[in-house]
């Protein structure tokens, strides 16, 4: 998590300098698509700032008025990066509409041109490390903040070539058809964000692949125990919680029930990380002939 907190802090700051590049290049050209690719990176600048809040937030230890953790603080983190992204979004609309009421031109400046490249690429070499990032430690926060910035990335490519065009072609208006299409796509990135941060927030089953791994782990480390059942999953941030009911003959020790349970809790920590394991032991009376078979 420590780790985690340090990207996300290193992401403010790459993403305050992006954004007075692309601010740069808009106030050397004036171009409304370049405007537009400069009002994203301070939405982007709003969500990393966002995220080292949540980061911080999510890694709290559980206490008694939050006894499983404050982990989903991530996921409020992802809502907000969604709901800033559909007002860009909007903001552009708008900007594109004055545009059209009143065209004016704008001046493809090579330099212009060059620095929101310069702001491009760096954003496209550092949206690859939050993907990475995010996906390793499991963070809502850092994963929804570089799915942000790849299509910040392909927008901003796009206008680049756009805007070129615009300025060889002499049709001006092409430059406002440019900041509608990125502005749509913001508000795609947006749904896109909000939609899985929302299932996170209605507690999220793990992904398949996720799920069958806890599934054969248990079936393998469950010897003496007749039959596991009942098995459920849900996800907060990156904390993984597994629950099910254990079924064992009804003449076994409580000692020798609770040594398979700690088997498998050590097993399922081995191969999850950050998994919190709750089983319930239950007679052989309760056994269903169904679930996850571990005889």
């Amino acid at each position: 998590m420590a780790h985690s907190s340090r990207i996300a802090l290193i992401n403010v700051g790459i993403s305050m300098l992006v954004l007075g590049l692309k601010y740069l290049a808009f106030l050397l050209t004036g171009s409304v698509a370049l405007y537009s690719d400069a009002l994203e990176s301070i939405v982007n600048v709003a969500t990393a700032i966002a995220a080292v809040v949540a980061l911080r937030v999510s890694a709290k230890p559980a206490d008694a008025a939050h006894p499983y953790g404050y982990a989903k603080a991530e996921y409020f983190s992802a809502v907000i990066v969604g709901v800033l992204i559909v007002v860009a979004a909007i903001s552009i609309f708008r900007e594109v509409y004055l545009g059209w009421l009143s065209p004016h031109g704008f001046d493809a400046s090579p330099q212009g041109i060059a620095v929101n490249a310069l702001a491009t690429v760096i954003n496209g070499a550092w949206c690859a490390v939050l993907i990475r990032q995010g996906r390793r430690a499991r963070s809502p926060a850092l994963a929804a903040d570089g799915r942000h910035l790849l299509t910040d990335v392909i927008s901003s490519a796009g206008v680049l070539v756009g805007v070129v065009l615009a300025a060889l072609s002499g049709w001006e208006k092409l430059d406002l058809v440019l900041a509608g299409l990125v502005a749509f796509n913001i508000l795609w990135s947006g749904w896109s964000v909000l939609k899985e941060s929302v299932g996170g927030l209605m507690d999220q089953a793990v992904p398949a692949d996720t799920l069958e791994r806890i599934r054969k782990r248990i079936a393998a480390e469950a010897t003496g125990a007749i039959e596991a059942h009942d098995l459920r999953t849900r996800q907060a941030g990156r904390m993984i919680f597994v629950d099910f009911h254990l079924v064992v003959p009804g003449d076994m020790a409580v000692s020798h029930a609770h040594a398979i349970c700690d088997r498998i809790e050590d097993a399922l920590e081995a191969e999850v990380a950050d998994v919190l394991v709750n089983i319930h032991v239950e007679p052989e009376v309760k056994a269903k002939q169904q679930g996850v078979p571990v005889l």
